[in-house]
């Protein structure tokens, strides 16, 4: 009776055993899964990140290449060739190079100096290339129906605004113009550059 007994103990424990035993398989396949799941995520993430850092590096060096192209296009060339009393070359491969001038004349940001050379512009008898906008749009060579309208609106006590502006590549070409005709406009009135331009025109 006692070894019957002892039998059916030691048949419970092997049983516990064996549930123990399936239960830590089951539990450490799942962490083995998960850290296989996390270590995968992880490694993407690295490569994301690699990648981010390749593109940041890339665009740094784009934009420092483009610096130094600007400065042998707008500077080296032009100077070098200027030396030699040349504004454009030929080279070995079929490709000419020439120098040419590049202009840009915008409206400051300031109000004041904007107000200044818009009426520089209506002095020197040029408002025709201003558009102005009240409540209506007025385009280029109705600036003095413009203020007609002002004048008429302030009568009858209003006070309308308005905004007048000429486009850039308009006032680029007014400016170059008057630059290769011998002359100016007002730099304090105006945000005005030139620049030496070199273009390489490729042999197809």
């Amino acid at each position: 009776m006692d070894k019957g007994s002892e039998k059916i103990v030691i048949r419970n424990e092997s049983s516990k055993n064996s549930f123990n035993v399936r239960d830590e398989m089951l539990k450490d396949s799942k962490d083995l899964l998960d850290s296989v799941e996390v270590t995968t995520i992880a490694a993407e993430c690295q490569k994301l990140k690699a990648l981010e850092d390749q593109i940041a590096a890339a665009e740094e060096n784009l934009k420092d290449l483009k610096l130094k192209a600007d400065d042998v296009g707008s500077r080296v060339i032009p100077e070098l060739l200027a030396e030699q009393a040349l504004t454009s070359i030929k080279m070995e491969d079929g490709s000419t190079v020439s120098v040419k001038k590049e202009f840009r004349a915008t409206f400051p940001k300031d109000e004041g100096r904007r107000e200044a050379a818009l009426q520089w512009l209506r002095d020197q008898g040029l408002g025709d290339i201003i558009k102005n906008n009240v409540s209506v749009t007025f385009g280029k060579g109705e600036d003095d129906k413009a203020e007609q309208l002002l004048n008429l609106a302030a009568e009858h006590g209003f006070e309308p605004q308005q905004k007048s502006d000429v486009a850039w590549n308009t006032l680029t070409a007014l400016y170059q113009e008057r630059v290769q005709a011998g002359m100016d406009m007002p730099s304090e009135c105006f945000s005005l550059w030139i620049k030496d331009k070199t273009k390489i025109s490729r042999k197809k």
